[in-house]
């Protein structure tokens, strides 16, 4: 059974919904322009949703696949992603993939915008996790690359990493397997970008544990694994092995505290210990996430186990792409869903496989050879 749910700003409502993600996104990474596309399945028939215009081609077949699979979406579309439409329909509330200072000018939740920017420093989430007790791996934050001295660089434990205190897709993430190297990482930064080198986690799971706040509400959205490539997320699987909430769960009540609204995740290792299992968290990201589309629409479609995977396709078109016999059926919840379709355009796609671990890997197999 389909269940409708809100955007994680209000318990129920209307949405502009604008997830076009360029005001954050690293430069240089191709087709990110399309993505505001993922929204679509979280969406619902009484939103009014932004899509990037180059995306309009696909829009009757993504339509026609969310019909027969039976998940509903908003059936208005708004063929631009300009924010300034967020303060423009009466009665109708913003949801977004980031709230900063372009979107608060056009909805003037200061709180919120300030919150969300703090947290997204991976400098002040450490400053905050060791005010709370926070488990973290052991890291130097530095406002600067030339603040590291050479007594700080005798602190270092190898292999570390060299970051950015904000960074988007793992650009500005340096692994670093002897000092030279972290020398010539930190070389690479830019005058005046605040840093951090912090010990490499050795863990064989690392966990995407997302919160909403519905109203004053805090709430567990889903905890999902993460699958990776180096640092860069692949996708996820659900259900995960681990459900950590009490590692983390002192700073979501902290950024509720002072205003989050949303969406919002941290990042939290599975770090095996001769004590036993250790959760430390990474980082925080202060805003809807890759894993967040795949969980609502899992959520809306009663979807209990499932992998959310991108992979690359010869096609350029959604009407190429056969998913005959391997769709979606709610009958028996096993099959294929489009998530992020919008990249098709450049060769790749974001895929929810929902079913038991081996019907995933079937369709997984499958997949492959049609794509």
């Amino acid at each position: 059974m389909s269940v409708a749910i809100d955007h994680g700003y209000l318990p129920s409502g209307r949405y502009v919904v604008n997830h076009d993600i360029m005001n954050c996104t690293a430069d240089g990474v191709v087709g990110n322009h399309l993505y505001s596309g993922r929204a679509l399945g979280l969406s619902e028939p009484w939103d009014i949703i932004q899509l990037h215009p180059d995306l309009q081609p696909l829009w009757d077949d993504i339509r026609a696949h969310y019909d027969r699979i039976g998940l509903s979406y908003a059936r208005e579309v708004i063929w631009h992603v300009y924010r300034e439409e967020l303060s423009e329909h009466i009665g109708f509330h913003p949801s977004v993939f980031y709230f900063g200072p372009k979107e608060c000018c056009f909805w003037g939740d200061h709180q919120w915008m300030e919150t969300v920017e703090f947290i997204n420093s991976k400098n002040n989430f450490m400053a905050v996790a060791q005010e709370l007790g926070i488990d973290v791996p052991r890291t130097l934050c530095f406002d600067d690359a030339s603040e590291v001295s050479a007594a700080d660089l005798q602190q270092v434990v190898y292999p570390c990493y060299a970051k950015a205190a904000v960074s988007v897709s793992g650009v500005g993430i340096y692994r670093c397997e002897d000092e030279s190297a972290l020398r010539a990482a930190l070389a690479g930064f830019d005058a005046g970008v605040p840093i951090q080198i912090q010990e490499e986690v050795i863990a064989e799971t690392f966990l995407n544990m997302q919160y909403r706040v519905v109203g004053n509400q805090l709430l567990h959205l889903a905890t999902s694994e993460q699958i990776l490539d180096g640092f860069v997320h692949q996708g996820n699987r659900v259900p995960a092995s681990h459900e950590p909430w009490h590692s983390v769960d002192a700073m979501a009540h902290w950024l509720k505290d002072r205003g989050m609204k949303g969406i919002f995740a941290f990042d939290v290792a599975v770090v095996q210990t001769d004590k036993g299992l250790r959760f430390p968290a990474i980082e925080c990201n202060p805003r809807f996430n890759g894993a967040s589309y795949p969980t609502m629409i899992a959520q809306k479609l009663d979807i209990r186990e499932w992998t959310a995977l991108t992979m690359k396709t010869r096609y350029r078109s959604l009407a190429d792409i056969d998913l005959d016999g391997i769709e979606f059926d709610r009958r028996t919840g096993n099959g294929v869903i489009l998530v992020n379709w919008g990249p098709v355009l450049d060769g790749k796609l974001l895929l929810l496989l929902a079913g038991p671990p081996g019907q995933q890997e079937a369709l997984k197999r499958e997949l492959a050879a049609r794509l």
